[in-house]
């Protein structure tokens, strides 16, 4: 089974709750939301190896330690999840980015993927799949269903707010995974919205609501 990290920062935390209020502007949403991102990714990334490599100081040369592996892709569903790119490119100015399209059909509340496109030889990448939110859990599924499909092995989930029940979706269809979110919130509503959350992530990005 996977792990769920639960990013429980009091910087984080604060900045989430700012967000929820609804009367946040599209600005600022979109402003914390580039922070908190590169703040999660401080533990997201938390796990990567370095080995040591000879260098030359001002003073002297040394051992010192440097990432093995810098093939990391960032992989926004879109459309919110592009809001979490920017933070983590601040702090991975070396990642590439590539788009996964998933909607959510209306009336049956599952995700329909009508665009995928990744860096040439994802499948060798870590790849950090964002959305700032983990509803049903159908969208990150079939993400991380895609990137399988393409020899894609090292993946990682990286949510602002998740409910239980996306928590136990993604962990029964892929146990390999590990989440990283900012909190777990208490259910889904009727309509598939996570309770309290802070509403439709898309909209408040982009003011489209």
């Amino acid at each position: 089974m996977s792990d769920v990290h639960v990013i429980d920062h009091p910087l984080i935390q604060d900045k989430l709750t700012r967000m929820r209020r609804i009367d946040t502007s599209s600005q600022d949403f979109r402003l914390l939301l580039r922070e908190i991102s590169l703040l999660m990714g401080y533990e997201v990334t938390r796990d990567f190896q370095t080995q040591l490599a000879e260098f030359e100081t001002p003073v002297c040369k040394g051992a010192f330690p440097k990432l093995v592996d810098r093939f990391v892709t960032i992989a926004p569903i879109l459309r919110a999840g592009l809001g979490m790119v920017d933070g983590l490119q601040e702090l991975m100015p070396f990642a590439r980015v590539g788009h996964i399209g998933m909607y959510r059909d209306e009336k049956t509340h599952e995700p329909v993927e009508y665009y995928y496109k990744m860096p040439e030889g994802v499948e060798k990448s870590i790849v950090i799949v964002v959305d700032p939110m983990l509803a049903t859990g159908g969208s990150a599924i079939d993400a991380v269903n895609s990137l399988k499909a393409r020899g894609c092995t090292r993946i990682r989930m990286m949510n602002l707010i998740a409910s239980p029940e996306g928590v136990a979706a993604v962990q029964a269809a892929h146990p390999d995974v590990d989440v990283y979110v900012a909190a777990v919130d208490e259910r889904l509503n009727e309509d598939a919205y996570i309770v309290p959350g802070l509403g439709d992530a898309g909209d408040r990005i982009f003011g489209t609501k």
